[in-house]
């Protein structure tokens, strides 16, 4: 089989890696280890059913303070017509005896009467303080039998199923263990996986980077997904692009571990050795997965070691696309499904949810595309918007409240088509969550922060102002920032409020007043002090997109002055943030871009100050009015908040939360 990159169906995969742990006897569990019943059992999997020893209670047991009688003795007891019951030394017949909370019953009596509905009598029949040594004690009320008793086995009884193999241990599992007579218990040895990062641009965490370099932390990621997943990682010190080091890396490795996964080099270039090395060690089964992101997913077995020696047992190896979206990816496909079956537990079951995509996605032809998404319940539609997609992105998987798969073929799924979504969070999560689509601004980050200690989740998708009032218009969010500046009136976003959501009732409100103008690299060293200064042939620009409320103004600036969009080098390219504008400008791509004097400062930049505008909140009458936004406004009006934002460059808080415009359907 050849082990150069070449795609084949999941399923195909999957099947190759099945036959494989089989003909290798690591279809099941690794091993079983007997462990002490403590609090360190939590999260372990059990490898064996557990079988009540003995019943809970053990015995009859009074379930309250009181005194154990026979019931058959109170017939006939009333208000006016008690029953004496005798219980003192001396008496000729013991009827009632005085028991504790969970003190077992004589084996002559079947219930218990509070002491709160007795009389205790002295020797001489008149009433004693004395509750737990009375001579007798009068009754004014019938008892049925074993009322305030817990019989033997109330709970658990002697050969009664406990847990069954599988489950994975609960703090309150611990308990019901031991009370049906365990001290220790079986449990599924954990899998020891051993991660292996590879690549001589890696860095550790800590360490100086330079460019060129790039810090190692794929790792740590893959590791707390072992942990979490009920394995134990082991991280590899990182292992340079060299045949020969990574050979003798995994030969290392593969002694003490059951899994292997080697990091970075599965693909198809001159320094990619992981398919080659795997080949010398053992058998490459798949290199290529016909997934997107993570396509290019080594699936193999290591067999023996130095000088070619077998081993003591083969070891499965997978070797990890480094791109860290593809790095987790693979990992859920295919470690967390291989170490639930090594620790006998059931696959989970994810939570699925239909939910409507917001915005068109393009799929590669051919291949399962797996897309993250954010999500928000906004009205009774759960609606979900596509995250940015590069392998790269480390942000979209912290973002991600869930995945969704696009069968290959498909080729892409419109705006408005309902897709399945497999939940990364709780439902309860999702109806507490505040979705923000249209323009970008820093404060809506910090906005997040505060609406946290609210069980709010405040989730912002930045496609530009008027893309927020389309997605207002479609009933996608349950409010949009935006600042677009109309040419003609000078006036800001109302008309295109009008022109966009007629027939919608909207409330407008101002967030900040905001500074715009030129971020540029620190110093200035090319003197770029106003708009003017773009059509300059040695300045080089990055735009915002179109739709963006910056734009708008850049537009409406640059036809004021007479500068045609072709002389501006640069205007065609853009990016969707000010930060983005920003870290453009600070890695050299750009000279400068229109923004806010935030994300310059942000990222060490100069700023050039330009204009003032104003940023508002459009919110539907609808969503103003329920109690999902009631923290947001109480926020608008927190003096901390204030100050948090004025820290920040170029912000006016002084109008923050008033209404500017109050706006009926038509």
């Amino acid at each position: 089989m050849s082990i150069y990159l070449q795609d084949i169906p999941l399923q195909e995969a999957q099947s190759r890696l099945d036959q494989a742990l089989a003909a290798a006897n690591l279809s099941g569990l690794l091993g079983i280890e007997d462990i002490l019943l403590d609090e360190n059992a939590v999260g372990r999997v059990l490898a064996e059913a557990i079988w009540a020893k003995i019943s809970s209670p053990n015995y009859h047991a009074a379930a309250m303070d009181g005194y154990a009688i026979r019931s058959a003795e109170t017939a006939g007891a009333t208000l006016g017509n008690p029953i004496v019951l005798t219980c003192g030394q001396g008496s000729t017949k013991l009827q009632a005896f005085y028991v504790d909370t969970g003190d077992p019953l004589p084996g002559w009596a079947d219930t218990v009467i509070p002491i709160e509905y007795v009389e205790s009598l002295s020797f001489e029949g008149h009433v004693s303080k004395d509750i737990r040594n009375p001579q007798a004690i009068r009754i004014r009320e019938a008892v049925a039998p074993w009322h305030h008793v817990r019989p033997v086995g109330e709970d658990i009884i002697a050969s009664q199923l406990i847990l069954p193999a599988g489950h994975t241990l609960r703090p309150v599992d611990l308990a019901a263990i031991a009370s049906g007579g365990y001290s220790r218990i079986p449990v599924a040895r954990r899998p020891l996986v051993a991660i292996l990062p590879t690549g001589s641009e890696l860095k550790p965490i800590g360490e100086p980077i330079e460019a060129g370099q790039i810090i190692e932390f794929n790792s740590i990621m893959l590791a707390g997904q072992v942990q979490q997943w009920g394995g134990l990682a082991v991280r590899y010190p990182i292992t340079s692009d060299d045949f020969e080091n990574i050979r003798n890396r995994i030969i290392t490795a593969a002694k003490d571990s059951d899994l292997i996964l080697i990091n970075a080099g599965s693909s198809a270039g001159a320094e990619d050795y992981s398919a080659e090395v795997i080949n010398s060690l053992g058998q490459v089964y798949v290199h290529g997965i016909a997934v997107r992101p993570g396509h290019p997913v080594i699936l193999g077995m290591i067999s023996h070691g130095l000088s070619g020696g077998e081993l003591s047992k083969p070891v499965p190896i997978i070797g990890v696309p480094g791109y860290p979206v593809s790095t987790a990816l693979t990992a859920e496909i295919f470690v967390e499904p291989l170490l639930s079956r090594w620790l006998g537990r059931p696959d989970d079951e994810p939570i699925l949810m239909t939910a409507i995509l917001t915005r068109k996605v393009t799929s590669p032809a051919g291949d399962d595309d797996y897309l993250r998404v954010m999500l928000g319940q906004v009205g009774d539609r759960l609606l979900a918007t596509p995250l940015p997609r590069g392998a790269g992105l480390i942000s979209s998987l912290m973002k991600a409240d869930g995945i969704s798969i696009i069968p290959g073929g498909t080729q892409g799924v419109p705006a408005g088509e309902k897709i399945e979504v497999r939940l990364y969070c709780s439902l309860t999560e999702l109806t507490r969550t505040i979705l923000a689509i249209g323009s970008h601004d820093l404060t809506l980050d910090l906005l997040a922060q505060f609406l946290a200690p609210y069980k709010r989740k405040f989730v912002s998708a930045n496609v530009g102002s008027l893309g927020g009032l389309l997605a207002l218009k479609r009933h996608e969010a349950h409010l949009a920032g935006s600042h677009l500046l109309n040419p003609a009136s000078g006036e800001y976003n109302l008309s295109y409020i009008h022109q966009y959501l007629s027939g919608n009732s909207v409330i407008v409100i101002m967030l900040v007043k905001r500074e715009q103008g030129l971020l540029v690299k620190p110093g200035n060293p090319k003197a770029i002090h106003s708009l003017v200064d773009l059509s300059r042939p040695d300045i080089s620009f990055i735009n915002r997109q179109r739709g963006a409320g910056t734009r708008v103004l850049l537009d409406y600036q640059l036809e004021k002055m007479a500068i045609p969009t072709n002389r501006v080098n640069g205007y065609d390219q853009e990016e969707y943030t000010h930060l983005a504008v920003a870290a453009t400008i600070a890695s050299g791509r750009a000279d400068t871009g229109l923004g806010i004097a935030a994300a310059a400062e942000a990222l060490g930049l100069d700023f050039v100050p330009l204009y003032q505008e104003p940023y508002h909140l459009i919110i539907p009458q609808e969503y103003y009015e329920s109690k999902l936004l009631v923290p947001l406004f109480d926020i608008l009006q927190d003096l901390d908040f204030h100050r948090k934002v004025s820290a920040m460059p170029g912000y006016d808080v002084s109008q923050m939360g008033d209404v500017v415009a109050t706006i009926s359907a038509k």
